[in-house]
Order: structure tokens, then sequence, then C-alpha cells
């Protein structure tokens, strides 16, 4: 491949995501710096403030450090805030036509206020249920499922993100809580990590003691290759979960026979043409008798080829439910299942909000979860 000008190269550069998400401070601090009526001092003091933002916001996302916390944490804090103020200048526009130049103007600086401590309530409250996944329980009925299947439990944990912020203490706490549900299979779907083995190996450890009676399964996510793919399979392998990759496994649960499938993530074949996600081939050569046919993808655009492969339900993540408030308005217009449970077809479709979070540690409105299913007789 050609090398590319030097100039385009910075012009990519300087139109990284990260580096426009850092000049949202320049535009909040625009329209709020001013209408909040700081005195000199205290408004050079948020100018510097604002000018830190767009510098540490870009230079955190890939460290593991204090500043990974505060950049992480800073990027959404003013992702919200961005909103926060865009939400009053609307409101200003409306007030501007329906108000005498008085009342307009004594809305400025109790409305720039109400902003900034709107922004850092969300924040605060973002962290907290972001730190503490909830448990989540759910039923899936399926047809003519086996009696021994009937209650067959699968706890999911997805989108756990170890890296930056989500260090060894965090998966040491939800392996515990994992293991407490003494659940049948433990389904790990996918974005596990966000940096490479000789990084987090020290803190992904404590999954080696995750116990379940058919054991625990893991599918890839798009994270897995941006962090190097072969290696964490190979590393996952040796925590002891199966890892499946366009392959299924037959169990027999008190007698029932019951499919355990698995592919790669749906964006795999564009690290490696070999990995290529493909559902028919996970299914290909299982027992037609068996009681249910489970299909483990990271993420939910794999459920229509799993639709038309013959799968009685897909189990994911992918999504974060949009992670945290406005953004998980527009999580629809991208994936076709957001969060939750879902029907396409004969395949019931379940989508985990994720365990972890990427990015802001921030679930404002969006809580993680740990997630409990449970294969039910549909007639029952």
């Amino acid at each position: 491949m050609p090398s590319q000008h030097p100039a385009t190269r910075s012009r990519r550069r300087f139109l990284h995501p990260l580096w426009l998400v850092a000049s949202l401070p320049l535009y909040i601090g625009w329209r709020l710096i001013p209408a909040l009526a700081l005195g000199p001092l205290s408004s050079w003091t948020a100018i510097a403030l604002l000018i830190g933002a767009c510098v540490v916001v870009p230079l955190s996302v890939r460290r593991t450090d204090r500043l990974a916390w505060t950049g992480l944490i800073g990027l959404g804090f003013f992702s919200t805030l961005f909103v926060m103020t865009l939400l009053r200048d609307f409101v200003l526009s409306m007030a501007w036509f329906l108000l005498t130049r008085p009342h307009f103007a004594a809305l400025l600086t109790p409305s720039a206020r109400c902003a900034v401590a709107l922004t850092a309530l969300t924040t605060f409250i973002g962290f907290l249920i972001a730190r503490r996944p909830r448990l989540v329980e759910v039923e899936i009925p399926i047809a003519h499922l086996p009696e021994p299947l009937h209650g067959f439990s699968i706890a999911q944990i997805s989108d756990l993100h170890v890296g930056p912020t989500i260090r060894r203490g965090f998966v040491e706490r939800l392996v515990h809580r994992v293991n407490g549900l003494e659940a049948d299979l433990i389904a790990v779907t996918g974005d596990l990590v966000d940096g490479s083995v000789r990084q987090l190996s020290m803190h992904t450890a404590p999954l080696a003691n995750l116990i379940a009676r058919h054991g625990a399964y893991f599918v890839t996510g798009n994270h897995e290759f941006y962090s190097g793919e072969s290696a964490w399979t190979s590393e996952i392998r040796r925590l002891g979960m199966t890892v499946l990759k366009n392959q299924h496994v037959v169990l027999k649960h008190d007698g029932a026979l019951i499919v355990i499938a698995g592919v790669d993530d749906i964006g795999a074949h564009g690290f490696d043409p070999a990995q290529r996600s493909d559902p028919a081939a996970a299914l290909r050569g299982a027992p037609a008798e068996a009681g249910a046919k489970i299909l483990l993808a990271h993420q939910p655009s794999s459920a229509p080829a799993a639709a038309r492969a013959g799968f009685d339900v897909q189990i994911s993540g992918h999504t974060h439910g949009g992670q945290f408030w406005p953004w998980n308005h527009f999580v629809r217009y991208f994936q076709p299942f957001t969060a939750g449970l879902h029907r396409l077809k004969n395949l019931w479709v379940y989508v985990s909000r994720g365990t972890g979070y990427w990015g802001p540690p921030n679930r404002f409105g969006v809580p993680s979860e740990i997630t409990r299913i449970r294969l039910v007789n549909a007639a029952g």
C-alpha cells in the first residue's frame, strides 16, 4: 500500500473522534463561563480546567494509572455537560421569544449553574451504578423443552472491559457474585478486555475461579480483536474457559441434550478472513433431538443468521444499552436490539446491557448487569 502524504495523516489525527470529543469543553466554556458570573479568578481557573480537559481526555484512554481515572471521568462529565449546555441553549432560545429582555437576562446565570449541578449529580450517580452491576433475572420460554431442561440456568457476563479502570478487585468481586448464582453454565459474551495479555493478565486471573456445573464458555467481541485476539484466546483457554469459534458442544443435563454454540464477533473477518462469523457452521452436526439450541454471539446483529440456522436462543451483549443517558436513545439506530429480551421469528434474543463499561465509568440511566437466564417450557 502506498504511504500516505504527511498532511493527510495529520488531518486524520486531527479528526480522530477523541480529539473531537476533547473539543467539547471549548463550546461549553464559551456558553457557560460568562453566564456563571464567577469573578475574574474563578473564571480563569475554570478556563484552565477546560483547557486541561482538552489535553487529558485524549491521552487517558490507553493509560492504567490515575490519569486514566481523571481523563475518563472527565470524558463522561463533559459529554453530559455538553448535552446539558445544548438543552440550556434550546430553552434559552425559546425564552428569548417568550420573555421580556429583563426576565430573559435573569435566566442566564441560574440556568448555567443548573446545567453544571445536574451534570455533577448525574456523573456521581452514574459512577456509583457503574461500579456495582445489578442482577437481572430472565426467563426464556422454549416450545417442547424437555422436562430436565426446565429451569436450566445460564449466568451471563458481557462487556466487562477489563482495562484502565476495571481491575483485579472488580473482577474478583464479580467472580464471587457469579459463582453465588450456582448456574448450570456460565456464558461470557465478548469484550472482556481493553489491552494486551501482558498488561492485563493479572487482572483477568480471577476468572479462572468461575465455577458452574457445565463450565464457562467464551466468545470473542470486537475488543478482543483490537487487543490481540490470538493471544487472548490462548489466555482465556488457560483460565479454564471453553472458547467457541463457529463451534458447538453438546451437553447432557439430567439425561436431556442441550447444544451450546458460539461464533466470533460479526466483524472478525475484517481482522482475519478465516474467522468469519458463521452461525450455520457453528450448529452443523448438532443432534436434531437436542432439547434447546443456544448461540453465544457478541453482537445482536448476528440474530438474522442465527434465526436462519435454526437456533432457539441467542445470547449477546455489545450495545451496553447505550451505557448512559442520553446516548442510550441512539443505540437503536445501529443495532437491531438495544437491550433485554426480543423475538425474531422463532429465535429469542437476549441482549445484556453489559457487566462493565467502556470509557467513562458512568451508567446513569442504564445499569450494568449480571444476568441469570432460565429456560422454561413455553407451555408452562
